[in-house]
């Protein structure tokens, strides 16, 4: 499979993290992907060894697991830094139940607060007050009740949970990266 113009799924990380032996979910790795990637701009090299770390080998198993694992880092910073503002959490699908998709989110979320709670509180306080905000609030949802029973109403209630954590990643980034992704166009005057 060529990774280059495939948009990669959470069952397509899945599948390489098998490759090297691990049954993980790549929900919480994608959380600390994001905002690593706003913070820090994680160079592809510093992924790598990352994913290495927490898969428990010293190198990707093969060249299209490696592939797959940079295309991974490639698609959240293309996501994050573009104008279209479509950056979406690697999370399980509607292929799995809601309690998996709960269980991701949360992952996620932790490991997106993980990599937050590095940062300087100093500079925490330099971010604006809805960001703060927000952050704040994946706090409690790091805490969520993931034993979802199959209903409509927790399937929406999922879905504005996983909004939240999108914005609040697309947040985070575009305020650590001045004029990216550029959103709106200023007409000159004449």
């Amino acid at each position: 499979m060529s990774v280059i113009n495939h948009q990669l799924s959470f069952s397509d990380v899945a599948d390489a993290f098998l490759v090297h032996g691990s049954l993980q979910s790549p929900a919480f790795l994608d959380g600390r992907l994001a905002a690593s990637l706003a913070l820090h701009d994680l160079a592809a090299d510093a992924w790598l060894n990352e994913l290495c770390d927490a898969l428990g080998v010293d190198q990707p198993h093969d060249q299209e697991s490696a592939e797959v694992l940079l295309a991974w880092r490639r698609q959240s910073l293309e996501a994050l830094a573009g104008e279209a503002l479509n950056y979406e959490p690697l999370l399980p699908d509607e292929m799995f139940s809601l309690a998996e998709r709960a269980r991701g989110l949360q992952e996620w979320t932790l490991g997106f607060l993980e990599v937050l709670n590095d940062v300087d509180p100093e500079r925490r306080q330099g971010w604006s007050a809805p960001l703060r905000e927000a952050l704040d609030d994946l706090e409690g949802l790091a805490a969520i009740d993931t034993e979802l029973e199959e209903s409509s109403e927790n399937e929406n209630d999922l879905f504005a949970l996983t909004e939240h954590v999108r914005m609040a990643a697309m947040l985070l980034y575009t305020e650590q990266h001045p004029g990216k992704p550029q959103v709106e166009q200023v007409e000159e005057p004449h």
